[in-house]
């Protein structure tokens, strides 16, 4: 989110001013919404003529050496739109955090493509920094053309925790997101005032993705009571996916610098996506993906893998979203986390089948989460709402504490964008042109 240190400070909203806004919240968390659902279907119809049709047609067999292919062939589309798309699919995900400022309108047709072949072709990336960067980029347009006065930061807000209702299938979880956002900011009344808007944009989004019959996060996992002794389990089982994450992170801007010394995107993206491929052959099709699909594979038949296939997993989905998020594909690291959470506490339970797989699977999603999004409410509601047991949210508070002491001071899971040229620098890179190139590093 951006910075509100140097913005005049907002006066409080008016009960009426709030009500007269209702109506473009509720519409905006609509859109956002029905754009999310119109890429998935989008990539999923792709996706269904990648890995159904053609393997059906050529008959090959999908599962083995076809994975390669696709995600091959995949990185070399991506890599095509990074280099010819106006915009250039935007700025690498490896160095965006999930709402970032509102992008060039030229820039998104080439987002959406690339972020869609992406989906399709079996990425370990899921569509969360993307589909905001488009809502919020769309969102902020309107509104300057038709309600001027509502202001590009609420437009952004709206937008925003929109597109996150919507990807997770409930308002709760940009409530959560936002209260430490608008907290910080100075003005605009009481802390609900500010959270209005945006709530509202949330409820109806998550809505519409209900009716829609695209609710995701809608996991059954058996329950069991919560005793000390496996409260204290819990909390080695999220310390040990911090460590997992955190290993991920030193490794990250490592695998990132290698990948861009290839210099142009044709060749980091067409790169990994044969790395990807190669991985995906190793680890079978469930590595393959955002992984929602697959988190709910492994729930419907815990006992369908070994302690060691478990391991493959989890080791396979962590270097692949460190390959992918490396490689100049567009997507977020949020979904794939998940996946790599949830099989990492199926692995905790396979190892010791008297620990409640729903405790398992939260805790490991906490940790894993508290890494990769370095934010606990986030990491707080996925565990919860995947576990689907209210009853565990209370020790899962408890849960996240050491967790995050480990993550506190750790680096990001996340490539730090290199500094801005000074002014003159830039202008002579602008009249060079230089800025209408694709990028290469």
């Amino acid at each position: 989110m951006t910075d509100d240190s140097d913005v005049a400070p907002l006066p409080p909203p008016t009960p009426r001013q709030l009500l007269l806004l209702l109506i473009p919240a509720i519409v905006i968390g609509a859109l956002c919404a029905l754009v999310l659902r119109a890429l998935e279907v989008a990539a999923g119809a792709l996706q269904g003529v990648l890995w159904t049709t053609l393997p059906d047609a050529l008959g090959v067999d999908p599962d083995g050496w076809w994975i390669v292919v696709v995600l091959t062939a995949t990185g070399f589309a991506v890599g095509l739109g990074l280099q010819f798309l106006p915009g250039h699919g935007g700025p690498d995900s490896a160095t965006t955090e999930l709402v970032s400022e509102p992008l060039k309108l030229r820039t998104l047709p080439g987002l959406a493509i690339v972020t869609g072949l992406a989906l399709a072709g079996g990425v370990s990336l899921g569509p969360e920094n993307p589909i905001i960067a488009i809502n919020v980029a769309l969102t902020v347009a309107l509104l300057g053309r038709m309600m001027p006065r509502v202001g590009a930061r609420l437009g952004m807000l709206m937008a925003a925790a929109g597109t996150i209702g919507a990807l997770f299938g409930s308002p709760v979880a940009a409530a959560l997101l936002f209260t430490g956002t608008l907290a910080a900011v100075r003005g605009g009344g009481a802390l609900w005032d500010k959270l209005f808007l945006p709530l509202a944009a949330a409820a109806a989004a998550a809505g519409t993705m209900h009716v829609l019959g695209a609710p995701p996060l809608q996991f059954t996992l058996p329950t069991a009571p919560t005793t000390p002794m496996l409260l204290l389990a819990g909390i080695v089982i999220a310390c040990v996916a911090v460590v997992l994450g955190l290993v991920g992170a030193y490794a990250f801007p490592v695998v990132h610098r290698l990948f861009h010394s290839l210099r142009q995107p044709l060749l980091i993206a067409t790169a990994g996506g044969l790395v990807l491929g190669l991985l995906g052959l190793i680890g079978g099709p469930i590595t393959l993906f955002k992984g929602l699909d697959q988190m709910a594979e492994l729930f419907e038949d815990p006992d369908a893998y070994d302690a060691g296939q478990l391991v493959v997993i989890v080791l396979v989905k962590m270097v692949a979203l460190i390959v992918a998020a490396s490689a100049a594909f567009r997507g977020g690291r949020v979904f794939p986390a998940a996946f790599i959470g949830a099989a990492l506490g199926i692995l905790a339970h396979t190892l010791i089948p008297s620990l409640p797989i729903a405790l398992c699977v939260a805790s490991a999603l906490i940790g894993i989460l508290l890494v990769v999004a370095r934010d606990g409410w986030l990491a707080l509601f996925v565990a919860a709402a995947v576990a689907g047991d209210l009853a565990l949210l209370p020790w899962l508070c408890v849960v996240i504490l050491p967790a995050w002491l480990l993550v506190s001071r750790a680096p990001e899971f996340r490539i730090v964008p290199k500094p801005v040229l000074p002014s003159a620098d830039a202008a002579t890179a602008t009249e060079s042109g230089s800025s209408e190139r694709p990028p290469t590093a």
